[in-house]
């Protein structure tokens, strides 16, 4: 936890309150629960009022710019396009790609087709047809605040093999939601995403999971969906964490491209389908900024 505070000392989270009014009550339960051994947050994940209020402007971008892809993606169109899409309508809002030369990622999106598991590069030779499923994974920073969410697109005629995994793997990520509840753990969401997709045939990758977002790009904590309920760290208000499952159609296992160190694929060639929504832990549940 951070420096002790007095009980009329102003509180850490800057409301202008003293602390005793603020959150001191809220610093004992999680100091209770890390003397019990779980993982707690510390402070500096906690977001005010404040910094709440310039994500979610942050996130109206990314959602209105997942929404114009929704809209306008097709069959016979390359990813290449799809990534000048996401420059152009984010900038145009004021907006900064934030996936754009992160870690020397050279694009402002995210466009992973079939088996690709996450991190695919736009390219005009890959060109979007009748059978595909690709995940639309767009990230934004307005005034310095980030958000961060993908959507599927299914293409032309899908199979009804693949058409189950989209399905699932959203109703996954649904079904996690429903854990998300202050004083609750990351753990609960986890298998709560775990279980459904295993009972449908399906794997997790346990190698990439969701993480803290809002004032960096990628904050803890780490948010893995292959957990059990009552571990990993505890959720209280004012945390703000993606959930982003990546379901594979056959085995768990993946490799990432050796050329570009950054391609995700599946080991055995299945499709992989991945819904990433942005959510906020409230007083008496959770809110979801972004999707």
């Amino acid at each position: 936890m951070s420096v002790k505070l007095g009980r009329n000392d102003p509180c850490w989270c800057k409301s202008g309150k003293k602390y005793k009014a603020c959150h001191q009550a809220f610093d004992e339960r999680i100091a209770l629960a890390a003397a019990q051994g779980h993982i707690v947050p510390n402070h500096s994940i906690i977001k005010n009022a404040e910094q709440i209020a310039g994500i979610k402007e942050s996130c109206k971008i990314n959602i209105a710019v997942l929404d114009y892809i929704e809209e306008h993606i097709h069959e016979g169109m390359n990813t290449a396009e799809i990534d000048k899409i996401v420059y152009d309508l984010t900038t145009k809002m004021g907006g900064i790609p934030a996936p754009l030369h992160y870690q020397g990622y050279p694009f402002s999106v995210c466009t992973s087709v079939n088996e690709q598991v996450c991190h695919g590069f736009p390219s005009e030779d890959v060109i979007l047809k009748s059978g595909d499923i690709v995940n639309v994974d767009v990230s934004t920073i307005l005034n310095g605040y980030f958000s961060d969410s993908s959507r599927m697109f299914c293409i032309g005629e899908v199979s009804p093999e693949k058409q189950r995994l989209v399905n699932v793997t959203k109703e996954c990520v649904e079904l996690g939601l429903k854990e998300v509840k202050p004083w609750g753990f990351l753990g609960d969401m986890g298998q709560a995403v775990h279980d459904h997709a295993f009972a449908n045939g399906y794997t997790v990758v346990r190698e990439i999971g969701g993480h803290g977002v809002g004032l960096e790009f990628h904050e803890d904590p780490w948010v893995g969906y292959n957990s059990r309920r009552g571990e990993e760290m505890l959720l209280v208000p004012g945390m703000i964490f993606t959930i982003e499952p990546m379901v594979n159609m056959g085995k768990v296992d993946i490799y990432i491209d050796d050329e570009n160190d950054w391609e995700v694929y599946t080991a055995d060639g299945k499709p992989s389908a991945q819904w990433e929504i942005m959510v906020l832990v409230t007083e008496d549940g959770h809110e979801v900024l972004c999707w």
